[in-house]
């Protein structure tokens, strides 16, 4: 199962979701009508989202170039997990989607993206910066390989 393809993008987003229900669930359950625990449990919640995009990030650019695991790995395991937190995540804390109005919503989309692309560059950033990327693996195995060839000897 773990060779399906699939299965990374859901796993991504099971993972970012499930971070948001447990968030939900502390802010429900223990700082109920706590207008600023509620703010500070929702800027950690989008602090650990961009921690853990950041580990897969560092994590896939070490062996796959970036087009092949941003685009449909992230892209689609982000984005399954923000319609999720967007949508199904407010009934987990006894609210609806829309109950804070249009501002709230696109309030929210906007956060989740913010922290989403800054913890993945960051995890990118770090991992060029350390020479583990593809492209800087790629490139040390290249200069090794033509160092470890002899030189012609050119006779005249």
């Amino acid at each position: 199962m773990r060779q399906q393809r699939w299965f990374p993008i859901a796993a991504l987003a099971v993972g970012l979701f499930a971070i948001n229900v447990v968030a939900r669930l502390v802010t429900r359950f223990a700082f109920d009508d706590n207008d600023a625990a509620e703010t500070r449990t929702t800027i950690v919640m989008f602090s650990v989202i961009g921690l853990v995009l950041a580990v897969y990030a560092f994590m896939a650019s070490h062996n796959r170039r970036p087009a092949d695991w941003l685009v449909p790995d992230w892209a689609l395991g982000v984005g399954a997990a923000m319609l999720l937190t967007l949508l199904v995540g407010p009934f987990i804390s006894g609210d609806q989607p829309f109950a804070g109005g249009s501002d709230n919503f696109f309030a929210q989309l906007a956060l989740y993206l913010a922290f989403a692309g800054g913890g993945t560059l960051v995890g990118y950033w770090i991992s060029v910066a350390m020479a583990h990327d593809y492209r800087s693996r790629s490139l040390q195995a290249y200069t090794q390989q033509r160092q470890a060839k002899p030189r012609r000897i050119v006779r005249r």
